[in-house]
């Protein structure tokens, strides 16, 4: 029978520091004189007793470590709990939602999809703006965690490609993972401050700077304005776009410039590709918009560049309308959603690693059947490519192209319109953000879809975030009779 109190030991500990990391906007509130304070500390005093509570009822299991299935369980269990707490400040104070609101926009932020059912955002009390992008923030690094430490031992979507980084961390070598978690926390930090320096420095007041630096390191998207980026200066476009950028390169390999080592960064094929492929997509819509006549080059540089950076690591940040564009740009932004940024990073869908597996192991296919005798491996960055990593990166490819089509047929069924039922499976389960087309509100905000298109959401939020097969294991009977 399977142990969970492992994994209740862990998620608890993380639930009542969720409870504790709700003081920082209970005591913004405050500061600016806001009432809803009062909300953030019933919320924190729930989440912190409850999650001390489950780690007291479960500290008796602890001494062996995590194994394998525990840790599908714990990977799936805490984007479940966590952002069932993390929604209580919206419903116990300012927006004052229900239930189904308050987990999706909780859900939104942990995953880091960006995607909102609240408007009036400038409105809002200074503290439920800072919860939203903490949530986001929190999500980005503990997503990276996951990436690094869980999925390679799992063998989940071609990950344990990446075990030769040194990362096999479960069970007895544990400590190891907690070193690897330290450097990550250390970096993600860093490059928070450093975004919101440059932030401020450019023209946004303290408060607007930490916000957006939390939702741009985290590549989630929230804003505490319902127009988004729209009404910042271009300066300020070009450094979001930077740290985007940043947020989704591989981690391991920031964790390396920081011991010197700066060459694996530059010839990591995931870095140059992405950063290729961002150029191509970038280039291509100037060119359409150019030759269409809708904009002339300098004009269309700015807005192109700024909202294909957005959609391509999955922050989801707006700077107008992109489907004033045409048809082209708006399927070139779809394409580059569903490709999404680097392993081991804070960006989200399929991811490009994947992208150079299946391409590689196409372009290998083709040349044994024109050589059937000769020796042809499948090599990524210099490494062979075990069939093992291949035959999973396939799986992650057919189950997230049914995951997609079955979510919009869902969508669709639920009440959405055709092109609003695709753009939300798309920003659902690559979770990006944005959703286009009828029923969506003109600050972009989904609040006005059924209850049961939004649960869907909830659910497809939450299986894309975590790589779909570490969520779909545990549907199936086998896992939980062994």
């Amino acid at each position: 029978m399977l142990d969970l109190r492992p994994v209740g030991y862990v998620i608890g500990l993380l639930t009542a520091t969720l409870g504790v990391l709700m003081l920082f906007p209970l005591a913004l509130d405050l500061a600016a004189g806001d009432g809803n304070w009062r909300s953030f500390a019933e919320s924190a005093a729930i989440t912190f007793v409850c999650g001390v509570l489950l780690a007291l009822a479960c500290a008796n299991g602890t001494g062996s470590g995590l194994n394998l299935r525990q840790s599908f369980v714990l990977t799936t269990g805490v984007w479940i709990v966590l952002p069932a707490f993390g929604s209580l400040p919206l419903m116990l104070g300012a927006p004052g939602v229900g239930l189904t609101d308050a987990l999706f926009e909780s859900m939104s932020g942990l995953t880091t999809t960006g995607t909102t059912v609240l408007t009036g955002l400038d409105s809002l009390p200074p503290g439920t703006n800072l919860w939203r992008a903490m949530l986001q923030w929190l999500g980005g690094l503990g997503i990276v965690v996951v990436a690094l430490i869980f999925l390679p031992v799992m063998k989940v979507g071609g990950m344990q490609f990446f075990r030769a980084e040194g990362f096999d961390t479960l069970g007895k070598v544990l400590p190891r993972a907690l070193d690897i978690s330290a450097a990550l926390v250390q970096i993600y930090v860093l490059m928070t401050l450093a975004c919101a320096a440059a932030f401020w420095a450019l023209g946004m007041n303290g408060y607007e700077a930490v916000i957006h630096a939390l939702s741009a390191v985290s590549t989630g998207g929230f804003s505490n304005r319902d127009t988004s980026f729209t009404e910042f200066s271009q300066p300020l476009h070009y450094v979001a776009g930077i740290f985007m950028i940043l947020a989704t390169l591989p981690f391991i390999r920031f964790i390396q410039l920081m011991q010197g080592h700066a060459r694996p960064m530059w010839q990591d094929g995931q870095v140059r590709a992405y950063l290729r492929w961002t150029g191509y997509a970038i280039g291509a819509i100037i060119a359409w918009r150019v030759l269409a006549g809708q904009d002339t080059l300098p004009g269309a540089l700015h807005d192109t560049v700024f909202n294909v950076i957005s959609i391509f690591s999955g922050t989801g940040y707006s700077s107008g309308d992109v489907l004033v564009w045409g048809h082209l740009p708006f399927v070139i932004l779809l394409i580059v959603g569903f490709i999404g940024g680097c392993t081991s990073s804070t960006g989200c869908s399929v991811k490009v690693f994947r992208y150079l597996v299946m391409f590689q192991a196409i372009g290998t296919q083709i040349r044994r059947i024109l050589m059937p005798y000769s020796v042809q491996p499948v090599r990524l960055d210099g490494r062979t490519v075990d069939d093992d990593v291949i035959n999973s990166v396939i799986v992650f490819f057919t189950m997230f192209v049914l995951s997609f089509g079955l979510l919009a047929v869902a969508l669709s069924m639920a009440g959405l319109p055709p092109r609003t039922a695709l753009t939300a499976a798309w920003t659902s389960i690559a979770d990006i953000g944005p959703v286009y087309g009828p029923m969506v509100g003109p600050t972009g905000a989904v609040d006005g879809f059924p209850t049961s298109a939004k649960w869907l959401m909830i659910g497809g939020m939450l299986v894309g975030r975590l790589e779909l097969m570490s969520v779909y294991v545990l549907l199936t009977v086998r896992f939980w009779a062994r």
